[in-house]
């Protein structure tokens, strides 16, 4: 009760100052809404301007999230009533480090927000990874999605093994997508290019491999769940994987610091992989004469190599694996080569070990090692009036839940700064006012937000004809055609 009062304080306090205060968002993802509606929703006059390079909106729900998981993306609804707010404004097709510097944002704004996520991916370091048929999660996940930068992958899937490196959720999306009837995809609203090209994979088999083991995977039981029972697929699990851990599991002794949700996820894994040979046998009497099923699986302890190329050396062939020991437990276990190696063979691999984000401008400091901005609850280290929120805050990890949470807290921090005056608003500041003017000097078009329901609009008409919630137009020249720009 007490926090609620002081709360209320703090509001009453902030939205009886009387300059309003100017602040700039960089970034349209969930980081930017959420940063955007805490300020607006706890400040009753701050005037809060969104900033994005594409000229649509929402970033990794749009373009990250799987298309078979529209559940998910109905936080848009949230954000757009947030964009309509009359205190607040979005402005697509405008790259902030090109379009506009961060020091002219810094002029016309009280506070400026980083929110612009994980727009790059870890390497391998291997040799052979830049060789045809390897590809980062990140492109793929881009391509379906219909990510622009991403529309000319053309990812080569005329093998029947693919291997994805890595054991999160964006593993199973791919590997989910992969194998997935087409009449179950041609429902959702993954591109047209996509599909096509999916339609003709000859992708049957797909491993997924971490260089740890079952009690260090980073996927949820949910799309566990959902990859188990995909139909037409079977889990290929081998109990050997597990051994020990059954015993374990019951009497619970290795899951006493363990959350519930990783003894579930264990659970289920371990009773896949022992039910599979009843299942196998049951399914091959079913088939006989008939097509094997497609299948997937999890391969633990292994840590690649080298990406082995074809004979003529134009394309992959294979990983090279080192086998690896685990040294300590749980989260904090770490893979050691044994010295022992194996070769997988596949046509295609995807490299899902994890995004990464880049600096925005030499002013703003950067943990390259890490990829993130320094910062203290959101308050970039040694440049009062910047924030950060979301992946380039924190890293990129967790769901979009961690990230709503994430960016309400440094919300929160820029509140106080204003509460407690270390933001000085006295001096008043134009906003997009100035912005505009030096967009306009440069050629730039912004786009708004009653432009992107434009955009949006044409999208779900598309879809319709289709048969789907909407056919996204991934390329921007298209867009800013729909909206006469």
């Amino acid at each position: 009760m007490a926090g609620a009062r002081a709360a209320l304080g703090l509001r009453r306090c902030l939205s009886s100052a009387a300059p309003a205060p100017r602040v700039c968002v960089v970034g349209s993802g969930p980081a930017g809404f959420y940063t955007a509606q805490h300020i607006l929703k706890h400040h009753g006059g701050a005037l809060v301007d969104i900033y994005e390079k594409l000229p649509v909106p929402f970033g990794l729900v749009r373009f990250g999230v799987a298309p078979d998981h529209p559940e998910v993306k109905n936080v848009t609804n949230t954000f757009t009533q947030t964009a309509r707010s009359e205190r607040c404004a979005f402005y697509g097709n405008v790259t902030v480090g090109r379009d506009v510097t961060l020091p002219e944002l810094q002029q016309a704004y009280h506070a400026v927000v980083l929110s612009y996520g994980a727009e790059d991916n870890r390497v391998l370091g291997i040799p052979g990874e830049n060789l045809p048929g390897v590809y980062s999660a990140r492109a793929f996940v881009g391509w379906y999605n219909g990510l622009p930068e991403n529309q000319d992958l053309k990812p080569d899937l005329s093998c029947e093994t693919a291997l994805i490196l890595g054991h999160g959720n964006v593993a199973l999306d791919i590997a989910r997508i992969l194998l997935s009837p087409l009449q179950l995809l041609r429902k959702t609203d993954i591109t047209d290019s996509s599909l096509a090209a999916l339609a003709c994979s000859k992708v049957k088999r797909v491993w997924l491999v971490g260089r740890r083991g079952p009690l260090q995977v980073a996927f949820t039981i949910k799309e566990l769940r959902e990859m188990i029972n995909l139909p037409g697929t079977r889990a290929v699990l081998d109990p050997a994987d597990f051994t020990g851990l059954e015993s374990a599991v019951k009497d619970f002794s290795l899951f006493l610091d363990a959350p519930r949700p990783r003894k579930r996820l264990t659970e289920l894994m371990i009773k896949t992989a022992l039910e599979q040979p009843v299942e196998m046998q049951a399914a091959a009497g079913a088939a006989a004469g008939a097509a094997a099923p497609r299948e997937w699986g999890l391969k633990f302890q292994r840590s690649p190599q080298e990406v082995l190329p074809s004979a003529d050396g134009r394309r992959a062939r294979g990983v090279r694996m080192a086998l690896t020991r685990l040294e300590g437990s749980g989260d904090s276990a770490k893979a050691v080569p044994t010295g022992a190696v194996e070769d997988l063979e596949c046509g295609l691999v995807l490299s899902s070990i994890g995004y990464r984000s880049l600096p925005l401008d030499p002013a703003v400091p950067f943990d390259s090692r890490r990829g993130v901005i320094p910062n203290s609850s959101g308050r970039v280290q040694g440049v009062p009036g910047l924030y950060c929120s979301g992946w380039v805050k924190r890293g990129p990890t967790g769901v979009i839940i961690t990230t709503m949470n994430d960016s309400f807290d440094t919300a929160q921090s820029l509140l106080e700064d204003l509460q407690g005056g270390v933001l000085d608003i006295s001096p008043s500041r134009e906003g997009f006012g100035l912005v505009e003017s030096i967009l306009h000097s440069r050629g730039v078009r912004p786009v708004s937000f009653s432009d992107w329901e434009k955009i949006d609009a044409a999208e779900v008409a598309r879809g319709k004809a289709a048969g789907k919630p909407r056919e996204k137009i991934v390329d921007p020249a298209e867009m800013l055609r729909v909206i006469g720009h």
